[in-house]
């Protein structure tokens, strides 16, 4: 029986509007399974495009009534018997054990809430991991941000805690599965090349890697979630800076000259940005979930939801575009294979389903890169530009907040989540805030040194007089994605703490200075954000630098600055962070982000082709945590021409207590 209200199909009949109500229900369901984010009511659309204020208000107290099941995800560490019935559930189905990894469909950083089975399962809340059940033992895999949060979200005597890379899964694999075990995964969250090493391993332990029709762990949660529908909406050239028309044919061509005809595309964003359109089916990550199937002419097959695509999204999609439920993706691959059609896939990326449903449809496959990824990477000057203008209006925001921290702090009583709320509210001050791009990392004391720390109400701290409060935010704007960090002072900080976060700057002011032969990758740049910890036998683990989207992903490849190899050169109008970082388990952490852009350099005499950054973010460094003797001239001048830079560019936009402020946060040193 439909639960849709009487007045909510009282209102639509009105309007002329009139819906059948289980239609209605399951609609709004997977309304509020997507995140409303920060700019209102918008997903009403799909109900009602022309929606009084009546009727918004009495969709909006529905949907309120169905986000209530939030499906048990906030639950940390989850209920042991949610363990002990999915291990009932794989030995019903004669499996041994089970692959629970932290993704969806498409491999992104954020999942949808239905697709969260890793915190379901276990209660852990970060962005990658991935856990194996067997019958008697269990494991958890997470990389160095989790170390400590692991700890803290997950009942470690029933899920071992492992850090990747120094414990691989694979491995534990070898030496756990028992022999002859049947180790099941689910072949949608699998890529292809993830199941190659998954599938040797199992091996290696004498057993075999099962793929299963239904997730096991769907059949045993019970209130999942149904999938997410945020409205589809046109991105207009005036951010884009160019025609979805000439991206499609420039891909096109990509895909060609790889020797395909067609290039499948499992990555949301990629498919955003090459059909100039954005979305919300995933919190802080303004995409809409769908595969999409590129032909070397231009055209494209996109299987989403028709549900979340209003009238307007399909007349501007325009004829070249044809639109098909996901559900026939699998007989479109089929089609593709009678037709000896070539076939594009990233093995990195894309799920094992459809690789093997194309090599059973006798598809001839083409192994390589996602086609759009780097064009993506690389920003035009429009893109570029209206990333300067909501850094600029960004920038304004995080200084008010810091001016009003340095005022509010005196008296040792804020606390995390309040903090982050302010900070929060002077975004929503600027009328521009689409949504924040991740969830806000508001670490005070030994909070700060959780790398991905996310406060609760149970884990908050105060900002207390003598610690260092660490701040780590960004916003969604139509024009451009930011991510800044800001570790500040409460009170007066240590000598060691100067010493370190004076390290930390070094590292920062060396990346920023940075000036480097065309064809030089991240990985070759890495080591000057950590020589002046590493002097100091100091370092940190996470990756020094991100790719960072246009109004799309905060998380953005190819590009990235690490110590991990890459082979992907940093390119003019690619947008990446500088967040060197120390953490002191226990006492506090220490990181400083910018995001830079990379455009050419102009040197007099140079021998070839050289590249440097140009700092986007506006916002200043704390001057009290920095030992000037620590440092050089160079890197002193640094500071006070971006400090400098920063008074300049956000003392006209704010307030008469935030510019006075501001004149004594970027002095001169």
């Amino acid at each position: 029986m439909s639960s849709a209200p009487d007045d909510v199909l009282h209102l639509l009949r009105q309007r002329g509007r009139p819906a059948e109500p289980d239609d209605l229900e399951a609609l709004m369901r997977g309304v509020a399974a997507a995140p409303e984010g920060l700019a209102g009511p918008e997903w009403v659309e799909l109900i009602a495009p022309d929606a009084d204020a009546d009727l918004t208000r009495a969709l909006a107290a529905w949907r309120a009534e169905l986000a209530r099941n939030d499906g048990g995800l906030d639950v940390s560490p989850a209920p042991s018997e949610r363990l002990a019935a999915l291990r009932a559930e794989l030995a019903r189905r004669g499996l041994d054990g089970f692959v629970v990894p932290r993704a969806d469909e498409h491999q992104g950083e954020y999942v949808p809430r239905r697709s969260q089975r890793l915190a379901w399962l276990t209660g852990f809340a970060g962005s990658a991991g991935l856990a194996i059940v067997l019958a008697d033992r269990a494991a958890i895999f997470v990389d160095g941000r989790y170390t400590l949060a692991v700890r803290q979200q997950v009942d470690v005597e029933a899920f071992v805690p492992h850090q990747i890379p120094e414990q691989s899964p694979e491995a534990w694999i070898a030496a756990n599965l028992p022999k002859g075990g049947r180790l099941g995964f689910d072949p949608w969250l699998q890529t292809v090349d993830g199941h190659d090493r998954f599938a040797r391993a199992t091996e290696r332990a004498g057993g075999s890697f099962v793929p299963v029709e239904q997730n096991p762990i769907d059949a045993v949660w019970r209130d999942r979630p149904a999938a997410p529908l945020a409205p589809v909406v046109p991105q207009p050239e005036e951010f884009s800076g160019e025609t979805s028309a000439s991206r499609r044919k420039r891909i096109g061509e990509i895909v060609a000259a790889r020797g395909a005809d067609v290039a499948l595309l499992t990555a949301p964003d990629s498919i955003a940005w090459l059909l100039n359109v954005r979305g919300g089916d995933v919190p802080r990550t303004p995409f809409p979930l769908g595969f999409a199937l590129l032909h070397s002419d231009g055209h494209v097959d996109l299987y989403m939801d028709r549900r979340k695509i209003p009238a307007r999204t399909v007349a501007w999609l325009g004829n070249a575009v044809t639109l098909a439920p996901p559900e026939e993706l699998g007989p479109a691959l089929d089609t593709l294979g009678k037709s000896g059609r070539r076939v594009l896939i990233e093995t990195s990326t894309a799920p094992w389903w459809a690789a093997t449903r194309l090599k059973a449809a006798g598809v001839a496959m083409v192994r390589d890169a996602d086609p759009v990824a780097l064009p993506k990477a690389c920003k035009n000057a429009v893109e570029l530009e209206g990333i300067r203008v909501a850094h600029r209006r960004d920038g304004a925001a995080v200084s008010r907040f810091l001016a009003w921290l340095a005022r509010e702090s005196v008296g040792g009583r804020l606390r995390e989540i309040e903090v982050s709320d302010r900070l929060q509210q002077m975004r929503l001050e600027t009328g521009k805030l689409r949504d924040l791009s991740f969830d806000t990392i508001s670490g005070a004391g030994p909070n700060g040194a959780v790398v991905h720390y996310h406060a609760s109400p149970a884990t908050e701290r105060t900002l207390e007089p003598g610690s260092l409060y660490l701040v780590d935010s960004g916003g969604q704007y139509r024009d451009g994605t930011t991510d800044v960090t800001r570790t500040v002072a409460i009170g007066t900080p240590s000598v060691e703490m100067r010493d370190r976060f004076t390290r930390v700057l070094k590292g920062h002011i060396a990346l920023a200075m940075a000036r480097f032969p065309a064809g030089t990758t991240g990985s070759q740049l890495d080591t000057l954000a950590r020589y002046a910890l590493w002097q100091a036998g100091l370092d940190y683990d996470h990756g020094t630098g991100h790719g960072v989207g246009a109004y799309l992903s905060v998380h953005e490849g190819p590009q990235r600055i690490s110590k991990v190899a890459s082979n992907i050169a940093l390119q003019p109008g690619m947008i990446v962070s500088n967040e060197p970082g120390y953490y002191k388990a226990g006492a506090y952490g220490i990181r400083i982000e910018n995001l830079l852009a990379v455009r050419e350099a102009k040197i007099e005499g140079a021998d070839r082709r050289y590249l440097e950054f140009e700092t986007l973010t506006l916002a200043p460094i704390d001057l009290a945590c920095v030992e000037p003797a620590l440092l050089t001239g160079a890197e002193r001048a640094w500071l006070d021409a971006y400090h400098r830079r920063v008074r300049d560019t956000i003392a006209p936009q704010v307030d008469e207590a935030t510019r006075r402020w501001l004149e004594g946060a970027t002095r001169a040193i």
